[in-house]
């Protein structure tokens, strides 16, 4: 990379390199806000060069872009709010000691004749420089944000904004295509002829874009606040036990049966039961009826929403191959250890020690339990009556990238038996639903197989102890040296007792070399 993004930008809107070394590991903190049609968001990032964690976040939405499809300006009223927002958060930005922030702005900004007067109203007021970029830059920049969560995946990114709606495909951990439109839901609640004008210029629209797409049969990626609050529709509807809307998934069917559910519920009601704002409520209706529109005409293998979008993307564009090729979720949980852990480092001990338990572990199994050990003593300061429950939320709840939520709960599990020999009577227990008894049954094994371990290494030197399972046999060894012979005292004994009770196996202790 030479560091000129498609905007013909040195470094893109950072003009600077954010990664100078791609062996990097930590990220110095970045501060970059998105100027939308709808909203203006700071987002500070921090902690893994790889998997950048939101330090700060903050929206206020300034609804940039409403009237613009009849007046062609900016909202006035919209407008006052977005400079005082970029005030505010320059006077944040310099509280946290950040040099500069970083803004981009999309459809509103760029559409609307008054446009170039707003980004010189706000320089004057803050010294911020806000880069406009055109509507396939915006596509390409979503469509890499989804590539920072999900690294190699493939797929067609469908970012929403309050003006204008891009796609991009992604394939190979590149972005192909794209294309900008006017569905937004804005702009499109200002279409002329209600109800039936609007739906005509979503199916035309929709229409076009496939036919300059192609086939897009894959995964789609759902990028925007819009797409997220009709997710967390979605949510309420099928009275889901998690929370987080990242790699939240959806069908074809579940899209139809929600648009059918906002239309027979109060809007109201189901924005507070929902914590939808005001503003972002008005517009879900539209945009379930641009999404329909989209998976009826595109037909998607699956549906998964991405909370990584053009903030991550300006980030991802920075990234030397080398950074992007590592694995986010690995990344992450190795910067908590780093940060958090009593012994830095001892994780990767962890993993050899458990390893022998899991031999023909597929590949996104022996993440999981690479994940798990990285992550297994960050929680330390935590009382130690609730050090399960926090192990629990950290993981299931937690800014991680590249996690389905079924391997969130099951890194959860895990976590919760590194310090509790029993799952039940928590409040965790509608959440193992999502995940199968069989993976249940060996996120348990995990964690009781790094519960035993943590007691047994006193520093970082070489194992006291090495683990041989006969799966056939359901037979389990442990082997133990000198000096882990005198680390193997009762409490050792009894959680090597409770891991053979969870294997139903039978065991024996060694002596090492025997």
């Amino acid at each position: 990379m030479d560091g000129t993004s498609e905007t013909g930008l040195q470094w893109g809107p950072f003009n600077q390199p954010l990664f100078r070394d791609p062996n990097a590991r930590d990220l110095s903190r970045v501060g970059v806000v998105d100027v939308g049609s709808n909203s203006v968001r700071l987002v500070v990032f921090d902690g893994a060069a790889r998997s950048p964690a939101y330090f700060f976040n903050e929206k206020i939405m300034c609804a940039l872009g409403a009237g613009l499809a009849e007046t062609g300006r900016l909202n006035p009223e919209g407008r006052v709010r977005a400079v005082d927002a970029m005030i505010r958060f320059q006077a944040i930005a310099e509280s946290l000691g950040l040099d500069d922030l970083y803004a981009v702005a999309t459809a509103a900004v760029r559409d609307a004749s008054d446009g170039p007067d707003f980004v010189e109203d706000v320089a004057r007021a803050t010294g911020i420089r806000i880069y406009v970029i055109d509507g396939e830059e915006e596509a390409r920049l979503s469509a890499q944000g989804v590539l920072l969560g999900w690294p190699g995946s493939y797929g067609l990114v469908c970012d929403i904004g309050g003006a204008s709606m891009e796609l991009a495909e992604i394939s190979g951990g590149r972005v192909g295509k794209r294309i900008s439109s006017a569905l937004g839901p804005l702009k499109l609640r200002d279409v002329k002829g209600g109800k039936k004008g609007r739906k005509a210029v979503i199916k035309d629209t929709v229409k076009a874009l496939h036919d300059h797409m192609g086939p897009q049969s894959d995964r789609l990626f759902l990028v925007g606040g819009s797409w997220r609050a009709l997710a967390r529709v979605d949510m309420e509807r099928r009275a889901y036990p998690m929370n987080v809307l990242h790699e939240y998934r959806m069908t074809a069917r579940d899209v139809s049966k929600t648009a059918d559910f906002l239309k027979a519920h109060d809007l109201e009601d189901l924005r507070q039961r929902c914590g939808i704002s005001e503003a972002r409520m008005a517009l879900v209706p539209i945009a379930a009826d641009v999404l329909r529109a989209v998976v009826r005409t595109f037909k998607p293998r699956d549906i998964a929403i991405s909370s990584y979008g053009i903030r991550e993307g300006m980030l991802y564009e920075q990234m030397p191959q080398a950074l992007r090729d590592k694995d986010p979720l690995i990344e992450s949980c190795q910067f908590s250890e780093r940060k958090d852990a009593r012994l830095p480092g001892f994780g990767q001990q962890l993993v050899d020690f458990v390893q022998p338990l899991f031999p023909k572990a597929p590949a996104p199994t022996q993440r999981l339990i690479q994940a798990a050990c990285h992550l297994h003593d960050v929680s330390w300061r935590a009382h130690p009556d609730y050090r399960a429950e926090v192990c629990f939320d950290n993981a299931t709840r937690a800014n991680l990238g590249g996690l389905k939520h079924s391997e969130r709960v099951f890194l959860g599990v895990a976590l919760l038996h590194r310090y509790r020999s029993k799952r039940e009577g928590t409040r965790f227990e509608d959440l193992y639903s999502l995940l199968p008894d069989a993976d249940i049954q060996r996120a348990e094994v995990l964690g009781k197989a790094m519960r035993l371990g943590a007691m047994l290494w006193a520093d970082m030197g070489d194992a006291p102890a090495t683990l041989r399972w006969r799966p056939k046999k359901k037979h389990l060894e442990i082997r133990l040296t000198a000096d882990g012979r005198k680390l193997f005292g009762e409490v050792a004994l009894a959680r090597f007792e409770s891991l053979v009770a969870a294997l139903d196996a039978t065991s024996e202790i060694k002596n090492a070399g025997k």
